[in-house]
């Protein structure tokens, strides 16, 4: 059994042109994901040709804060059209607003109530728009122990609880077991758990978030246990190569990832 597979085009063949490695990504049968599409050569990413299944689907605002959700959805609202000329299936958001690097523009380390109410009825707001549009919103987990101290809301099993809660055809979850892993651990118990509500999956391994096979998390045996709960959607290849940024290094990247996620039919069975 083979995922439809996709590699994040910001985080691999480094010394290319966003479009050369849009092309390569491509070329080798995998679909793209991007992250913030404004001031990017739109009709020449979608002359390549390529399937496109995710994209920042908002760049101002945070999803939980009653002050700025509306932000959230205007700017979602903006990114629409670009979402359409793609043909991109799933717009990402987050629980909190990020600056430069990931970093939380507005640090807070204790979840409230009124966080969980504005951040639920911001996903149902978002829901209505990707319905109207035929996109959907999906929510990221991050990792606030390394990457993104100071978001809220933010590990895995917060992220799953406002997307089950909103419960919209058009809101799903962009499950990130790199950042998973880093917060909380027990990924197959994750996926299995999570599978009504995955939109699209990432992945990375830890430490160095480099393709898998480099660090410490089997992902033979969670993609053994997402083929196992009927797992038939896209998985993200959302990391650098292991080897440095050049073309070889990326190709190599590319094809260890391919090899984590090709199950064998006998061992899906299994």
């Amino acid at each position: 059994m083979s995922f439809r597979l996709a590699a994040c085009a910001e985080m691999i063949y480094g010394e290319l042109p966003l479009v050369e490695r849009v092309q390569r990504i491509h070329g080798q049968g995998f679909e793209v994901e991007l992250w913030d599409t404004r001031n990017r050569d739109i009709p020449a990413l979608a002359a390549t040709g390529a399937r496109f299944s995710s994209m920042s689907g908002y760049f101002g605002g945070s999803l939980i804060d009653p002050d700025s959700a509306d932000r959230v959805v205007e700017s979602a609202e903006k990114l629409i059209p670009t979402a359409l000329e793609l043909g991109v299936e799933r717009m990402v958001v987050h629980p909190a607003e990020l600056g430069d690097g990931g970093v939380s523009v507005r640090p807070l380390h204790r979840s409230t109530g009124q966080m969980w109410l504005t951040g639920l009825r911001t996903l149902e707001r978002l829901g209505r728009l990707g319905e109207r549009h035929g996109v959907v919103f999906a929510l990221e987990n991050l990792n606030t122990v390394l990457d993104h101290p100071g978001i809220p809301l933010a590990r895995a099993k917060d992220t799953l609880a406002l997307v089950s809660a909103a419960d919209h055809p058009h809101v799903r979850m962009m499950l990130d077991l790199y950042h998973a892993q880093i917060g909380e651990g027990n990924l197959i118990e994750l996926v299995r758990g999570a599978q009504p509500w995955i939109g699209e999956i990432q992945v990375a391994d830890v430490p160095g978030r480099f393709e898998p096979g480099t660090g410490e998390v089997n992902y033979s045996a969670v993609a053994k246990a997402l083929a196992g709960v009927g797992y038939s959607g896209v998985i993200g290849l959302e990391a650098a190569a292991s080897g440095g940024s050049g073309v070889a290094a990326g190709d190599k990247a590319l094809s260890a990832f391919r090899d984590a996620f090709t199950v064998e039919v006998a061992q899906q069975q299994n």
